[in-house]
């Protein structure tokens, strides 16, 4: 909304770009909550935790640590920590004392995790190329990689002091 009276008060969004505002929010939220709904339904756990035990199994020897992972995963290490704790209860995941450093822990996927994951994996993919892959061109797919590159890159600066979720 732009008018006069509140043209000093910062630059708004043009209609154009609030539209397009719009619709990523829309779709981001619709992507997420269907994404999680089938993981719910399917594994039994929601998109965050795949994403961690994805994580987790590209690792070396399925350990990281919680720092690293937390990093990865783009997320606050409460919010981590938490998430670790119910997927040590399924058994999916261990914590271990990290033995470069006393104060650290790593991460372990455990066999039973990586089964769970396996299982969970094909679905998964077919959700997210019947969501995002399959409607877009080649030339969209590229474009959509240079576009969420430059958005995060923004997001994610160089250097000391960004409030970054891992880091709080």
């Amino acid at each position: 909304m732009t008018t006069a009276s509140n043209a000093g008060e910062g630059r708004w969004l043009s209609s154009e770009e609030q539209r397009i505002w719009r619709s990523y929010r829309h779709a981001t939220t619709l992507l997420e909550d269907s994404l999680d709904r089938r993981l719910q339904r399917d594994a039994g756990m929601p998109h965050i935790y795949y994403g961690l035990l994805v994580q987790l199994s590209e690792a070396p020897r399925r350990r990281l640590r919680m720092t690293e992972l937390a990093k990865d995963a783009k997320i606050t290490r409460s919010r981590l920590s938490h998430a670790i704790a119910r997927l040590e209860k399924n058994g999916w995941v261990r914590r271990e004392d990290c033995p470069s450093d006393r104060r650290g822990q790593n991460a372990y996927l455990t066999d039973e995790g990586y089964e769970v994951l396996k299982n969970a994996a094909p679905a998964h993919v077919t959700a997210v190329r019947q969501a995002i892959f399959d409607r877009l061109t080649p030339e969209q797919v590229r474009q959509l990689g240079e576009i969420t590159r430059i958005m995060t890159e923004g997001l994610e600066p160089d250097g000391t002091g960004a409030d970054l979720p891992w880091l709080r």
